[in-house]
């Protein structure tokens, strides 16, 4: 794998001028696969992502790890930028912004797999924006899932929900019948109680990195020839 551009909204010191959703992190010439991050947000805020963007800093080391599980392998990383901070009620800025770097990457790449990893809000995007027709799987971290979200257009995903119980700031238990809703509706569901970390995944981090990577690299691997 060779390493592309690094550019974040988390204040790296390269910034792309045209404020593309895409931002390419590690980048092989001819990548076989492709997992795409998106981090988590507020529930409402029209305002950008500030230069030092804490929720964007806490996916760097799940990137990390699905960087090492991916050593030798043509896959490319990328994240989302977002335009504003929230969702937006029926907005639905972040899955729009999650639904436009998917376009992005999918014309940079065409034909490849991919894998989408979300945390909270950038979960509840993630799941939105999966059932594009280049998305393998979906990794949804402590993902806010509220009742109703649709699942018809998850038929044949995979996917990965991961959720502590004593998370106060999205809801366990509307993660967990999330995935069963989705399983019903035809995709491969599962769902994987995690024993720390609550929202934030610091606790225990190693394992909720880990166990992301894991699940991040099966779901590619389902579909490679």
């Amino acid at each position: 794998m060779t390493t592309g551009s690094v550019t974040a909204d988390d204040g790296s010191p390269r910034r792309d001028p045209a404020r593309r959703r895409l931002v390419v992190h590690r980048g092989p010439s001819a990548p076989r696969s492709a997992v795409l991050f998106l981090h988590g947000g507020r529930a409402d805020s029209t305002d950008p992502p500030p230069l030092l963007n804490l929720p964007a800093l806490r996916m760097r080391p799940f990137l990390g790890a699905v960087a090492r599980a991916a050593e030798g392998k043509d896959i490319l990383l990328a994240s989302v930028r977002y335009r504003c901070r929230g969702w937006n009620g029926e907005a639905a800025d972040a899955a729009r912004d999650a639904g436009q770097a998917l376009d992005d990457l999918v014309a940079r790449c065409p034909g490849v797999p991919i894998v989408l990893v979300g945390h909270s809000m950038g979960g509840r995007a993630a799941l939105h924006a999966g059932g594009h027709p280049a998305v393998r799987g979906v990794v949804a971290l402590a993902p806010w899932c509220p009742p109703g979200e649709p699942v018809a257009h998850l038929r044949g995903k995979r996917l990965a929900l991961l959720h502590d119980a004593r998370d106060r700031i999205t809801d366990y238990q509307g993660s967990r019948d999330f995935s069963e809703r989705a399983r019903q509706a035809g995709a491969e569901a599962q769902f994987l109680t995690m024993a720390r970390g609550r929202h934030t995944m610091l606790r225990d981090a190693g394992r909720w990195h880990r166990t992301t990577a894991r699940l991040t690299h099966a779901m590619l691997a389902a579909d490679r020839p």
